[in-house]
């Protein structure tokens, strides 16, 4: 067991975290011969060519239209507008866009100098094409609200909606377009796009070798190849060790150590973790017939004493050695978040106040306050092998025991997570570019789909500002109504409201970095699924002749 010290606070925090290989390359991947072995003939490229351990390999390929790009750049494909470093909207395969007064109707116009990597022309009838196929695919991404989509000609899209919806115009910055010519049952596999790199390469749970789409219409990079090694942190880090690869994506556990010849890059995101709790009593039931609610976090005073209780700093600097911020909403720094959301955490002497002003004490003297014969106990589940939530899960258990409140860790595979969540308290992970994250989180129409919003949480006031938001024809004039919904001076869900979360930390993403190799000006990350460090690759250049 590692354990942490901070002042008066004592903190046990990650069982896993001491296991972590670090006895060089061959040591720490198993099954991974060839993979290791690319990278090792790799360690003297040119200079126009990378090799990266920069994320997972995506399960199910490399197709926009069910999911590739969400979290990040789709890379192969173009978007019709994207994010600067400073997330402000910027013009992609879109020369302008417009919205009618009554936010039905998004009018895109288009360059008419873009062509495939096969040569072909993109048009808008292309566009069409990837939007209809997506809101078919049945897959994370939500076009329910799009009526119709049309291409009066080569340069116009037009999108016809049920309803206005400000949230639209992040589906316009991540659904990366593809070509209707060339799209198959194989198109995951063998993509063909009009973004800065194309496939050539894919041997599946090693490597993917991409170079450069000669026919890209935009500023090019400076790197042709890139290798992509599909490295876990523990294997990157030995091979960032071995000098095998030019960045590698590590976990906080290796931060401390000095590896020769490269420099550490932490980059701010708003990949969060935090605890759900179940807002309903024992006794109800999920959408789709499971058990559901809890006797003990149902409690308001439960809730917000959990809040109180945790040491947020301490647990960046105890978990995550100092790289992230505390966490106190799914959008901290993010324009729609509420910035009145922080709070003063870590006060054991307030969360005890807290417990006993809602009827909770501690009757029989063993440390855990009750209520009406309940005692406060309640099971945190988290993602079994992730290290990093199991770390914060115990840690927080042992902050909040000071208090007088039990918390039982206990790790469960996705699927069995999927079951009882909607009993149990989970610790989860969000972050995203997309306000429309926190309607899924929050809204009572959501609840109980997939992963969205399993405590079942329900506020009418909640679900009309969200609502507003929504309904607005611009993210700008959407913008107070997201932070309302968060915390309007009444009610919110934030902890001041009704606290259906404890958020703990917004986690930074940490890349080893060869030295002399500048990744430029990074956006706020997302949650970690893709790449997103890649977002700016025409931005990456070597700064001098150290490579």
């Amino acid at each position: 067991m590692r354990g942490f010290s901070w002042g008066k606070r004592s903190v046990r925090a990650g069982l896993g975290i001491l296991l972590i290989c670090t006895v060089g390359l061959s040591g720490c991947t198993q099954g991974k011969s060839s993979t290791i072995e690319n990278a090792q003939q790799a360690a003297s490229l040119p200079k126009d060519e990378l090799v990266l351990a920069v994320g997972t390999e995506p399960e199910g390929g490399f197709d926009p239209t069910t999911g590739w790009g969400q979290y990040g750049s789709p890379l192969f494909q173009s978007t019709l507008l994207k994010r600067d470093a400073k997330l402000q909207l910027v013009n992609d395969l879109a020369t302008d866009h417009s919205v009618s007064e009554d936010g039905l109707t998004w009018t895109v116009t288009l360059r008419d100098d873009v062509k495939f990597s096969d040569g072909e022309p993109l048009t808008a009838k292309d566009v069409r094409f990837t939007f209809e196929t997506a809101a078919n695919s049945g897959s994370v991404i939500d076009l329910t609200n799009m009526a119709n989509v049309e291409a009066p000609d080569a340069t116009t899209v037009v999108f016809t909606l049920k309803s206005s919806q400000s949230t639209f115009i992040s589906l316009l910055t991540t659904l990366g377009i593809v070509p209707q010519h060339a799209y198959g049952p194989d198109y995951a596999e063998h993509p063909v796009g009009s973004g800065p790199y194309k496939l050539v390469q894919w041997d599946k749970g090693q490597q993917a070798i991409v170079e450069a789409n000669e026919q890209y219409y935009g500023k090019k990079s400076t790197f042709h190849k890139l290798t992509f090694l599909y490295l876990d942190e523990d294997a990157a880090f030995a091979a960032a060790q071995a000098g095998t690869v030019d960045i590698a994506a590590i976990s906080a556990a290796f931060s401390k150590q000095q590896v020769n010849g490269m420099k550490l890059e932490s980059v701010k995101t708003v990949d969060n973790r935090g605890i759900m709790f179940p807002m309903q009593p024992a006794g109800a039931q999920s959408g789709d017939g499971l058990p559901a609610g809890n006797d003990v976090t149902s409690d308001i005073s439960i809730r917000k004493a959990v809040n109180v209780a945790i040491e947020r700093t301490a647990l960046v600097e105890g978990v995550l050695e100092g790289h992230g911020r505390p966490a106190y909403s799914v959008s901290d720094d993010l324009p729609w978040g509420n910035p009145g959301s922080v709070f003063a955490d870590a006060d054991v002497a307030e969360a005890k106040q807290i417990l006993a002003d809602g009827g909770w004490v501690d009757t029989d003297g063993d440390g855990i306050v009750e209520k009406n014969g309940t005692k406060a106990e309640f099971n945190l589940l988290y993602f079994a092998g992730d290290l990093t939530r199991q770390s914060l899960a115990l840690a927080a258990a042992d902050m909040v025991a000071e208090a007088g409140i039990k918390i039982n860790v206990e790790g469960k595979s996705r699927e069995e997570t999927k079951k009882l969540a909607y009993t149990n308290a989970v610790l989860f992970g969000w972050g995203s570019h997309d306000p429309l994250e926190t309607y899924n989180l929050y809204s009572s129409t959501h609840k109980g789909e997939g992963y969205y919003n399993t405590g079942l949480y329900s506020n009418p006031t909640v679900n009309h500002w969200m609502q507003q938001a929504l309904q607005a024809t611009t993210e700008e004039e959407a913008l107070p109504f997201w932070q309302k919904a968060e915390w309007d001076g009444s009610t919110g869900f934030s902890y001041q409201g009704d606290a259906p979360w404890a958020w703990l930390v917004n986690i930074d993403h940490l890349y080893l970095v060869k030295n002399g190799l500048n990744i430029g000006e990074q956006q706020i990350h997302p949650h970690g699924h893709g790449w997103p460090v890649t977002s700016n690759l025409e931005e990456w250049s070597w700064e001098d002749d150290t490579k």
